[in-house]
């Protein structure tokens, strides 16, 4: 009884988490980047200044308890888990990632020099090579996010089976995955750069990803 209590209270948790992070993802890649392309530049320093700061703390805080109940709930799971969340806990441990060593540091260089603006100061030389890495980051997190959702709810309501089961289309699962996040390193946005380019992506993603752990 005590391991049920657990294994729902981390998924209330997990649920609740997941999405404040994805909620927010969201807003920054379809709301807040379109508004900065339009906005007066004056309003564009207020609102890294101001807003930013504030969404990026419950987005990056998000991340960090979406990841630890995750991690809690593979513990209690143990062997039994499945193809589909294997796939999809690599996406989401992925997405974590992105959001602590790249997008978040690179927005503190972005912040900080819209800060030092708005007080009169000079912008920072290093935000203009920071602004590109975060929103690679971030566009191929919401990228990952729709395949994620997917497995997620596969998972539990249409599982292809065990890990030993599928090992074949497991790993040329994470192999996509992998190419696609050594992109967000070092490559370019690409066909994801627009909003409906990122969607389509993420559908296309999903296919492949889904059909190779469903019909391989």
């Amino acid at each position: 009884m005590e391991i049920v209590f657990i294994d729902q209270l981390m998924r209330w948790g997990h649920f609740l988490a997941g999405i404040t992070w994805i909620g927010l993802l969201y807003y920054f890649n379809f709301v807040q980047t379109e508004y900065f392309k339009e906005a007066d530049p004056d309003a564009r320093v207020d609102a890294f200044s101001k807003l930013a700061p504030r969404a990026l703390w419950w987005f990056r805080w998000g991340a960090m308890f979406t990841f630890l109940t995750g991690l809690v709930l593979l513990g209690i799971r143990g062997a039994n888990s499945t193809a589909d969340i294997t796939v999809g806990a690599v996406l989401g441990i992925l997405m974590f990632l992105n959001v602590w060593l790249i997008i978040w540091p690179n927005q503190k260089i972005i912040i900080a020099s819209n800060q030092a603006v708005a007080g009169g100061g000079e912008a920072d030389p290093a935000a203009a090579a920071a602004a590109p890495k975060a929103a690679l980051a971030s566009r191929t997190n919401t990228l990952f996010s729709v395949p994620m959702l997917w497995f997620m709810g596969s998972s539990a309501h249409m599982p292809s089976g065990s890990i030993g089961a599928n090992t074949t289309p497991v790993i040329i699962a994470l192999v996509i995955v992998a190419a696609l996040e050594l992109n967000a390193i070092f490559g370019k946005q690409g066909p994801i750069t627009t909003i409906g380019g990122v969607i389509g992506c993420g559908v296309g993603l999903t296919v492949i990803l889904g059909g190779l752990l469903w019909f391989m």
